[in-house]
């Protein structure tokens, strides 16, 4: 079921920032694995879902997504208590999806089965590649094996709607690896597919040893290839691109991601949270200490918040809706969000022309050329 573009209809993001280890290119807000944490994060939980109660009137919930961070470290009874006070408060959506992302290596038949009975009907698990070198030198915990066989197991403890990471564009990655991973996929009980291309970020060990790393990085034209192979290879399998990054096998997109793309309203609770609602972008502070302690005076812990130019926020809508494979209805998004400006307008019809862009009837959607140079495209239009 859809469950996208009624504006009654909010996402919840919970950031579960806990890490038995940090990955060498992560650049998210992530805490050692302790459980004194945990319990506090609980309780700054509770505070901050008391205090945003007054966004949730007439609203219904509609997804509810787990990420971090490793949030299975989290504990399926913490996870409970926190589904039940969300329950006990909001309406929510009888189809709900609930996504808890999970580790390969912290898998185990009793703890799925575990979060399957807290209220967890997907996982999304952080495979990235099934190459055992590229695994090492991306810092995973996990082995080739030990991926393959969560899968299994998360599949084995009665949640069937599974979602893998795959990167490509990794340092000493060449086609035959990563269409050796793409081959294994074959043999997956998987209902959905994320990519990702590695972006080498600030503040990870990547960026430090950037020096060594980037000569190692596939050149664009192999990029390109990777990115090509895994389209044709995927929707082989029966995994449809419905984003330009994200394939499905039928009736099983991603609900809460699709929610991002078409502008559906979110509340992000945790430190360094984001949340998006009426116009406006805010996060939460990136320190689990100073988050507690301004919802225990009372407050959110809000350390950022930009309320986005009219003009400058429907072209950003825009944008990112037309990274979905089935584009943009024209006439419904100006009706919904208003009438794009006339410079836009100009930009659309010269994308057009140049084969970036196709309209079929009302419809706005990138063409191959497009997919592949997508970045370039919403630059132009932003």
């Amino acid at each position: 079921m859809r469950m996208t573009g009624n504006s009654d209809s909010i996402s919840l993001y919970f950031h579960i920032p806990f890490c038995t280890r940090k990955c060498d290119y992560c650049h998210f807000y992530v805490l050692p694995d302790q459980e004194k944490a945990k319990d506090q994060l609980l309780r700054g939980f509770h505070l901050e879902w008391n205090l945003l109660q007054p966004f949730l009137q007439d609203k219904q919930v509609v997804t509810l997504y787990f990420g971090g961070g490793t949030p299975s470290l989290f504990g399926p009874s913490r996870l409970a208590i926190l589904l039940e006070w969300i329950y006990q408060s909001a309406s929510i959506h009888p189809a709900a999806e609930i996504t808890l992302e999970v580790n390969p290596e912290n898998v185990t038949l009793e703890l799925m089965r575990a979060y399957a009975a807290a209220g967890i009907n997907r996982v999304s698990l952080g495979i990235q590649t099934l190459d055992a070198d590229l695994l090492h030198l991306l810092g995973r915990l996990h082995h080739p094996e030990t991926a393959i066989e969560a899968i299994h197991t998360v599949n084995q403890a009665g949640i069937s709607n599974i979602s893998i990471d795959l990167m490509y564009d990794l340092p000493k990655q060449t086609l035959q690896h990563w269409s050796s991973t793409l081959e294994q996929v074959r043999y997956l009980p998987i209902s959905h597919l994320s990519l990702y291309n590695l972006t080498i970020e600030p503040h990870t060990l990547f960026f430090k040893n950037q020096t060594q790393l980037r000569p190692w990085l596939p050149d664009e034209e192999t990029s390109l290839a990777m990115y090509e192979m895994a389209i044709t290879q995927l929707e082989a399998l029966g995994l449809r691109q419905y984003e330009i990054s994200a394939f499905a096998k039928p009736h099983h997109e991603s609900q809460h991601n699709t929610g991002y793309w078409t502008g559906r309203a979110f509340l992000g609770l945790g430190p360094s949270s984001f949340s998006y609602w009426e116009g406006k972008r805010f996060r939460n502070v990136a320190h689990l200490g100073r988050y507690c302690q301004a919802l225990e005076a009372g407050q959110l812990a809000i350390d950022f918040e930009e309320q986005l130019n009219p003009d400058a926020h429907l072209r950003e809508l825009f944008v990112i809706q037309l990274r979905l494979r089935e584009g943009v209805c024209l006439k419904t998004f100006q009706d919904q969000y208003g009438t794009l400006d006339t410079t836009t307008c100009h930009t659309l019809r010269r994308l057009t022309e140049e084969g970036y862009l196709q309209r079929e009837n009302e419809r706005i959607l990138l063409t191959k050329r497009g997919l592949l140079f997508y970045d370039s495209v919403a630059t132009e239009l932003i």
